[in-house]
C-alpha cells in the first residue's frame, strides 16, 4: 500500500487532516468493441481470479515526452519508449502493475492465462531464454507463452518501433506463485515486487482505463470501446473485529474507539462502529491484502495515534525457563575462554566460498538468492569468520587478539561427517563447533613484560574447554592439516576420533590475508564433546602428609614426545607419584643434533604416612631407570 504515489498521498492525507482526491480517469474511446479484436481465457482462476484488457489501435511507438522521462529518471527509471514508460508512470502511480503485448504479434489475437507446459521455454525481455516448469504461471496467446504472469514480458510480442495495436495487460495475480516463480528463476522486478506482497485485486480495470488514457494523449490512437474484465473468481473477506481495550493492552495506548475509527476511515476502511462495546468493525480495502486479524488493526491505528506516545516499559513475565540441552556445559566453556582473555566473536553463517574452501574440503553449499553476491555460500568452517574478523582488527590497528566463537557449520546431505548431527531428509547438515584464533602478545600490560602468543597458547586454551566440560581421556598427536603450517599442528583425540585440530596458520594461508605476524588457530568438534559423559567428581581432603621431590636431567631424542615420558612413568604403577612436571627445555650448540635437554620434577607422597628418604630413592631410581631403559634417555 505504500509502493506508489497513490500510497503514499492517502498516509498524508490523513496526518494533514484531509481526504485523498485520486485524478479521475475519462477514457475516449471509439465505437468498435473491443470483443472484435482479441479475447481473454482464463485457465487457471486460483493463480490469475482477474484479467483486464484494454486495445489501443493506431498507435506512434516515440520517446517520451520531456515530463514523463524526468519524473521516471526522478525514481530511478529508464525510459525506454512511451508506451512502456506509460505502463511504468501508472505502476508507480496507483500501485497496480500493467503490461503492453503488440496486438499483431499475438497469435490469433487472443489471451490465454494458464500453466506453462513440460519443457516450455520463453525468451523473456531482458534476452535470457528461459525453461519453465509445470507449476509455473505463464501469459499465452494461441500457440506459446508470451509473458511470465506477474514478473516479465517476453521478446516475441514486446513493443517495438513498428508497433500500431496495443494490448494493455491488468491483472491480479497469486503472490505465492509470483513469487515462487521468481525465485525459481532468478528475477525480481518492480512487478514481481508489488504482486508478490499483495496488489489491489479491485485495481485492474481503473489502472487499465488510466493507462489507456495516457497511451492516447501521448503516443495517439483510439482506444475501443469497452474493457474486458475477465473475472472468473471473486475475492470475498470477512470484516475484521476491533477492540478499544485490545488497543491499550498490547501498545500501552489509550485510544478512544472512535478516534480508532476515524483513523481507519481515513485509510479507507469501511467501519461500523459499536459505541456501546466499546469496539467496531472493519472492511479492509482491496489494497490492504495484509490485514485479516485484530492485531492488524490495532498496528494501523498504534501508528497514526503515535508510536513515540508509547511508554517504554518491561513486558510482565509469570513463566519459568529453562536451559536449553547442553546449554550450562556451553556456558561453562564460554566462561573458560573468556577466563583465558579471549573475547566472543558473532560472525554471519554465509561467506565467500573461495575463503572458505581455504578451511574445509567438504562440498560447497551454494545459495540459491544470497543476500549478497560476494557471500554466497553456507560455511563450512568457523575459521572463515574469525579470520575475517582478525583482518579487520589488524586493519584497525590492534595486533593483540584473542577470538573465539561457537556456533554451526554446514555440509551436504551425503556428506558422512555432517549426516550424524540431524535426520535432514535431503537437507544441509549442520554440527557445532568452537573455533580459536590467537595472535599478537600475551600479558601485555604486566609490569613483568609481555611475550608473543605460541602454539603451546593454543595448546593450554584448547586443554581448559576440556577441561571445563570436566572431559579426561584425550592423546596428542602430531597431525598434518591444509591450512596449517607443517611441523606446527596437532590434534586431541579420543577413542580413535579426532575432537580438535590446532596449529599455526600456513603462511599460504596468511599470505592470502597478508598477515604479518604469526596466527594461531584451532578448531574443536564442540558437538561431540557435547555428547561425551563428564567424569565423575570426586573430591580428597587437602593431603595431611608432606611430598619428597626429585628432579630429573636427561637428553632425550626428539622423536620421545613429552607425553611419552608422562606415559612411562605413570605406567610404573608407583601410586605415591603425585605429578610429573617439567620445567626446563633446552637445545643448543652444547646439545648432540636431535637431542634436546630435558628437567623435570617428579612428586612423592605417602596416602598413610611419610615416605622415607630411602623409599623416595628406590622409587626415583625406578623412574631413571625406566626412562633410560624405554625412552633411551641420557640421564645427567
Amino acid at each position: 500500500d505504500a509502493l506508489s504515489h497513490r500510497g503514499i498521498a492517502r498516509e498524508a492525507a490523513l496526518l494533514c487532516g484531509t481526504s485523498l482526491k485520486p485524478p479521475a480517469s475519462e477514457v475516449d474511446e471509439s465505437d468498435e468493441p473491443i470483443e472484435n479484436v482479441t479475447s481473454i481465457e482464463i485457465l487457471d482462476p486460483d493463480l490469475c481470479p482477474r484479467y483486464a484488457g484494454r486495445v489501443i489501435r493506431g498507435v506512434k511507438v516515440e520517446p517520451s515526452p520531456k515530463w514523463l522521462a524526468d519524473r521516471l529518471e526522478a525514481i530511478g527509471q529508464r525510459p525506454v519508449n512511451n508506451i512502456a514508460d506509460i505502463t511504468n508512470y501508472v505502476m508507480f502511480e496507483m500501485g497496480q502493475p500493467t503490461h503492453a503485448f503488440d496486438l499483431n504479434l499475438l497469435h490469433e489475437k487472443r489471451i490465454i492465462v494458464r500453466r506453462a507446459l513440460e519443457g516450455e521455454r520463453i525468451k523473456t525481455l531482458d534476452g535470457f531464454e528461459r525453461e519453465l516448469r509445470p507449476d509455473m504461471l505463464v501469459i499465452a496467446d494461441a500457440d506459446r507463452a508470451v509473458a511470465m504472469a506477474g514478473i516479465m514480458g517476453g521478446e516475441d510480442t514486446e513493443i517495438n518501433a513498428r508497433t500500431s495495436d496495443v494490448l494493455l495487460e491488468s491483472a491480479y495475480f497469486n503472490p505465492a506463485s509470483v513469487r515462487q516463480t521468481a525465485r525459481a528463476l532468478l528475477l525480481d522486478t518492480e512487478a514481481s515486487y508489488r504482486f508478490e506482497r499483495g496488489a489491489d485485486f479491485e485495481a485492474q480495470v481503473r489502472a487499465a482505463d488510466r493507462a489507456a488514457q495516457l497511451i492516447a494523449e501521448i503516443a495517439g490512437g483510439e482506444v475501443l470501446k469497452g474493457v474486458i474484465d475477465a473475472h472468473p473468481k471473486k475475492i470475498l473477506r470477512d470484516p475484521v473485529a476491533l477492540r478499544e481495550s485490545r488497543i491499550e493492552r498490547l501498545t500501552g495506548l489509550r485510544v478512544d474507539i472512535k478516534r480508532a475509527a476515524e483513523i481507519l476511515r481515513g485509510l479507507e476502511f469501511e467501519v461500523e462502529l459499536l459505541i456501546e462495546r466499546k469496539e467496531l468493525l472493519a472492511m479492509p480495502p482491496s489494497f490492504r491484502v495484509d490485514i485479516f486479524r485484530e492485531e492488524d488493526l490495532v498496528e494501523e491505528v498504534a501508528r497514526h495515534a503515535g508510536y513515540e506516545l508509547i511508554e517504554v516499559t518491561l513486558p510482565a513475565w509469570s513463566g519459568a525457563g529453562s536451559y536449553l540441552p547442553g546449554e550450562d556445559r556451553r556456558r561453562r566453556v564460554q566462561q573458560a575462554m573468556t577466563g583465558l582473555g579471549f573475547d566472543e566473536a558473532i560472525s554471519f553463517s554465509f561467506v565467500d566460498g573461495e575463503r572458505d574452501s581455504l578451511f574445509s574440503r567438504q562440498p560447497t553449499l551454494t545459495l540459491a538468492n544470497p543476500i549478497d553476491v560476494s557471500e554466497n555460500e553456507m560455511r563450512r568452517s568457523l575459521v572463515t569468520g574469525l579470520m575475517e574478523a582478525l583482518q579487520r582488527n589488524f586493519n584497525h590497528g590492534r595486533r593483540d587478539v584473542k577470538l573465539f566463537e561457537m556456533g554451526r557449520v554446514f555440509s551436504t546431505p551425503n556428506d558422512a561427517e555432517g549426516a550424524s548431527s540431524v535426520d535432514r531428509g535431503g537437507r544441509p547438515g549442520e554440527r557445532e563447533m568452537l573455533a580459536i584464533v590467537l595472535s599478537g602478545g600475551i600479558q601485555t600490560d604486566d609490569w613483568r613484560g609481555a611475550r608473543q602468543a605460541d602454539f603451546y597458547d593454543l595448546k593450554g586454551a584448547i586443554e581448559a574447554v576440556l577441561g571445563s566440560l570436566n572431559i579426561s581421556g584425550f592423546t596428542i598427536e602430531a597431525t598434518g592439516v591444509e591450512y596449517l603450517h607443517p611441523g606446527q599442528s596437532a590434534a586431541f583425540n579420543r577413542d580413535g576420533q579426532e575432537v580438535a585440530r590446532f596449529g599455526r596458520l600456513h603462511p599460504r594461508v596468511a599470505s592470502r590475508y597478508k598477515f604479518r605476524q604469526p596466527v594461531y588457530v584451532g578448531e574443536i568438534e564442540l558437538e561431540k564433546l557435547l555428547e561425551l559423559p563428564a567424569d565423575e567428581v570426586r573430591y580428597s581432603p587437602l593431603p595431611r602428609l608432606p611430598s619428597a621431590s626429585r628432579d630429573v636431567s636427561a637428553l632425550v631424542h626428539d622423536e620421545v614426545s613429552w607425553r611419552d615420558i608422562e606415559n612411562v612413568i605413570g605406567g610404573l604403577g608407583i601410586k605415591e607419584i603425585v605429578s610429573v612436571r617439567l620445567f626446563d627445555m633446552y637445545r643448543g650448540k652444547e646439545i648432540t643434533e636431535g637431542f634436546r635437554s630435558m628437567a623435570f620434577r617428579v612428586t612423592y607422597r605417602g596416602e598413610e604416612r611419610t615416605l622415607t628418604d630411602e623409599e623416595v630413592s628406590r622409587m626415583h631410581e625406578r623412574v631413571r631407570q625406566t626412562l633410560q631403559d624405554r625412552c633411551g634417555a641420557q640421564l645427567r
